[in-house]
């Protein structure tokens, strides 16, 4: 009785790490989904990513301010860090995928950002002579099938189009595993919800200075549902997953949010059916399952 009553009392304790983890990676996942719906209305990647990030720049510039206080000053090494780390891994990374999306169908571009843990390892294995191990090599090849298997599908149905789209969403994976990568020596001297707040302020500055210089001004009068799908995006899809997975990370760890957030491609691939009426294949299923096996073989390998 006492050792069921300590297996409860752990299950109890772990319980709302689980929750705000899968929550995370289920208001994560609806980013692409409202990304093709706001492209119905005409609006294109450069407009649609600045009005995300225009309504997503309070939360974190005030993310930045709750972090920084009583902390010393930023250097100048610290600042140039953050910059770069704001351009890569929330600028480059978000405007890549957006770009893609208008190609790709969401359940194609989630499981494509998903590869992302093997796109960090192979920028560590050719920057740092990192040592791969067995099992990791056979999860990334597991899942690059997966994916090779969704994509070959799609392209016959698509096009050039789709390759296209395939390639700018893989590209924002590496964007963002280079963010990941140089990321670790910065969040261990200004702490991660200090940098995550800073990068991810300048990205939203990137994005809004990129629209000025790219489009008219005109070019800000879109339909109102783009608004409004604009502002879900900032704060569901893009502020709140930021703060429920840091606040999942402090309860349950790394590895085990890491983990939970498998959830992720299955959310995705139902929304797209139910919400876009994308179509749901036996390609696209036994895709899915080999990209979510491979990473969890690789992961557990990864220990």
């Amino acid at each position: 009785m006492a050792q069921e009553g300590r297996e409860q009392a752990a299950t109890k304790s772990i319980a709302p790490g689980l929750l705000l983890a899968t929550f995370g990676a289920i208001a994560f996942s609806g980013k692409a989904i409202i990304v093709k719906l706001a492209y119905r209305y005409g609006v294109d990647a450069v407009t649609l990513i600045m009005y995300r990030m225009l309504f997503a720049l309070p939360f974190f510039a005030m993310m930045a301010w709750w972090a920084s206080r009583g902390k010393a000053p930023l250097t100048r090494k610290d600042w140039l860090g953050v910059l770069w780390l704001g351009f890569t891994g929330y600028y480059l990374a978000s405007f890549l995928d957006f770009a893609g999306l208008a190609y790709i169908s969401a359940s194609l571009e989630r499981l494509i950002l998903y590869l992302n843990p093997t796109v960090v390892l192979l920028l560590g294995l050719g920057l740092y002579q990192r040592r791969v191990r067995a099992r990791q090599i056979i999860g990334m090849a597991i899942s690059y099938c997966g994916v090779v298997l969704v994509f070959g599908h799609e392209i016959t149905l698509q096009g050039a189009d789709a390759a296209w789209g395939a390639l700018l969403v893989f590209l924002s994976a590496v964007s963002y595993a280079v963010y990941l990568v140089y990321s670790g020596e910065m969040v261990g001297r200004l702490g991660s919800l200090r940098l995550v707040g800073l990068a991810t302020t300048v990205a939203c500055l990137l994005c809004i200075l990129q629209f000025v210089v790219l489009r008219p001004l005109s070019a800000a009068l879109v339909a109102p549902e783009v608004i409004w799908l604009s502002v879900l995006n900032a704060t569901l899809c893009t502020a709140a997953p930021v703060l429920m997975v840091m606040m999942a990370i402090e309860r349950i760890g790394a590895s085990l949010a890491a983990q939970t957030g498998m959830v992720g491609p299955m959310s995705t691939i139902l929304m797209g059916v139910v919400i876009l009426g994308e179509p749901f294949t036996a390609w696209l299923a036994a895709g899915t399952v080999l990209v979510i096996a491979g990473i969890f073989v690789f992961t557990r390998a990864g220990r």
